[in-house]
């Protein structure tokens, strides 16, 4: 078994790349997109709306019904690739690690 702390240092290690790896986070942006494009929402991979788009051509009173639905769908698409994008980006920096099966982080 390693010297405990030669372990705590470790802990240490991986709690830095954790908080920098989650700084990160911020500056990954992805685009959700629904209706073949025409709602588009900016997302950050930590979940962060930086931005939304709506075509003029549904911005008639006849149109709220789908422009409503679509909004939230472009959400949804940006909310899951800020997830995918996360995912990746954690994966960067636990690629390295040797953590035990079944280890999950953050702590």
């Amino acid at each position: 078994m390693k010297d405990l702390n030669e372990i705590l240092g470790m802990a240490q290690r991986v709690q830095e790349e954790l908080a920098r790896a989650q700084e990160n986070l911020d500056k990954i942006e992805v685009e959700g997109a629904a209706g073949g494009g025409v709602i588009k929402v900016r997302a950050t991979a930590k979940g962060r709306i930086t931005g939304v788009s709506i075509d003029e051509s549904l911005l008639a009173p006849s149109e709220k019904q789908i422009l409503e639905d679509l909004v939230a769908a472009a959400f949804n698409d940006a909310r899951k690739k800020a997830d995918e994008a996360s995912s990746a980006e954690m994966g960067k920096m636990t690629s390295g690690l040797s953590l035990p099966p079944g280890f999950k982080l953050p702590f």
